[in-house]
């Protein structure tokens, strides 16, 4: 600093007119003289700062993220805002306790949840652990139903509509996944067939009859477009089911074992192509037909009934929790659904098809029926029909694919019985939904309709068991 600060000042000194901040005497000509004498006093300082640690050649000193300490002080605080927002998380969870855990009167059902974990080890019995892990998915279904409809309020009717059917219907996929890995290929078939017999029957049905009596002076009504739409990818899932189980069931084959599986396959990639494209006309190109002008007075209206009372983040927490526990359900169902069987002398095809989907279905059900109650039948058939649509076109096929994979050659091939069932029941509902209005009588034939199917699967034997 010595050397240069000399040659600065001998330049000041040789223009004499600049001193006291006075102005140069001799014009630009000097002011440039004495710039270049202040860019080589940086430079000079530049340089020898270079060689002091901790300083940049720039001349400035660093911030603390370029040095240790200060690479440390800067992880240190990250993991530190990291604990505070888990700790806050937690805080929240617990504050959202007693809406998520004491908020449904199925909470009574929640001591079963322990009973059915601890039954395997303690040996009370496949037909007693069955009973009990039925019994606790029930609440934790609806439960999840709940906290899908709480992160409604923050991505829209449409996309919560769509969350809604997804995690409804986490039951059942979970379910299938476990029997996947038995290479239990028949309950998987069975359980998402009566998935979509209970939800277009039974769900729908009940949304349409305990609609029409808490509102008996009034024809409810629903957009005919979108039920359309829903009506149109259900008979072509059941366009997927119906080839395979006609090619097997007349003899047809090419190569007998060989054809109906590749066929299904091919079929399944079909129709994963034709739900994806189905996704991107309801959320992007015709929005407009699931979101209507007038919605935001209606969720306004709704937002005075309907409370958020959950946030995001706690949301997508009490998914998960709710989601282990589903599984570990789900889990001992398979391992004891068989044994059930045999000490309630009830038909495995009975239980795959009747009794897991009503308690897997539980979330839909409850939603169905409340927003029919609150006269938002779109919502209803979002639901009901939505998750028929989401298991027909892309579960279904999504297990075929997977398993193609794991080894296990599960097919499109449901029996000729059972894809005669689903092809009436879509039949029927596509004539129900035809001119967009509903009451409590067309109710009461869709839930008769779903008895008739029940009874028929009580006395059905079905020979690949």
């Amino acid at each position: 600093m010595g050397d240069a600060g000399a040659k600065y000042h001998a330049l000041r000194e040789d223009y004499p007119g600049h001193t006291n901040g006075e102005s140069l005497a001799n014009g630009e000509e000097n002011l440039e003289l004495v710039n270049r004498a202040e860019e080589g006093l940086s430079s000079m300082s530049t340089e020898k700062n270079s060689i002091v640690p901790g300083v940049k050649r720039d001349g400035h000193f660093p911030s603390e993220e370029h040095t240790s300490v200060g690479k440390y002080r800067h992880v240190c605080r990250r993991w530190m805002k990291c604990l505070g927002w888990m700790f806050e998380l937690a805080m929240d969870l617990l504050r959202s306790f007693h809406h998520v855990i004491l908020g449904s009167k199925l909470n009574v059902l929640l001591l079963c949840v322990p009973l059915a974990i601890v039954g395997v080890p303690l040996q009370f019995g496949q037909g007693w652990v069955f009973l009990l892990s039925l019994l606790g998915m029930a609440p934790l279904a609806e439960r999840l139903g709940f906290v899908t409809e709480q992160l409604s309020f923050v991505t829209g009717s449409t996309v919560g509509g769509l969350l809604n059917a997804t995690f409804g219907n986490a039951t059942e996929m979970i379910i299938c996944i476990f029997a996947l890995k038995n290479n239990m290929i028949r309950v998987v078939q069975l359980s998402l067939l009566g998935s979509i017999l209970s939800n277009m029957l039974l769900v729908l049905g009940s949304a349409f009859l305990f609609g029409g009596l808490a509102h008996p002076k009034k024809a409810q009504t629903f957009r005919k477009a979108t039920a359309q739409v829903s009506s149109g990818l259900l008979l072509m899932a059941v366009m997927g089911l119906l080839f395979p189980a006609t090619l097997h069931a007349t003899k047809t084959e090419m190569n007998s074992g060989v054809s109906e599986l590749i066929l299904s396959r091919f079929s399944s990639i079909v129709m994963l192509v034709a739900y994806t494209a189905y996704l991107y006309f309801q959320l992007r190109s015709h929005r407009e037909l699931y979101d209507p002008e007038g919605e935001g007075v209606e969720g306004e209206a709704a937002s005075d009934s309907d409370e958020c009372k959950l946030a995001f983040w706690v949301s997508i927490a009490w998914l998960t929790i709710l989601t282990i526990f589903i599984s570990i359900l789900s889990e001992n169902l398979i391992d004891a659904i068989e044994g059930a069987s045999t000490s309630w002398n009830v038909p495995v095809s009975f239980i795959s098809v009747i009794i897991l989907p009503i308690v897997g279905n539980a979330a839909e059900h409850a939603s169905a029926i409340m927003f029919a109650l609150k006269d938002k039948l779109d919502l209803s058939l979002g639901v009901a029909i939505g998750s028929s649509t989401q298991i027909s076109m892309f579960v279904i096929p999504f297990c075929v694919v997977i398993g193609w994979p794991m080894g296990t050659d599960i097919d499109l091939n449901f029996q000729l019985f059972e894809t005669t069932t689903l092809f009436i029941t879509v039949l029927v509902v596509a004539f129900m939904l035809q001119d967009g209005t509903a009451n409590y009588f067309k109710g009461l034939m869709l839930v008769l309709c779903y008895s008739i199917v029940g009874a028929s699967f009580f006395v059905h034997l079905d020979h690949s068991e």
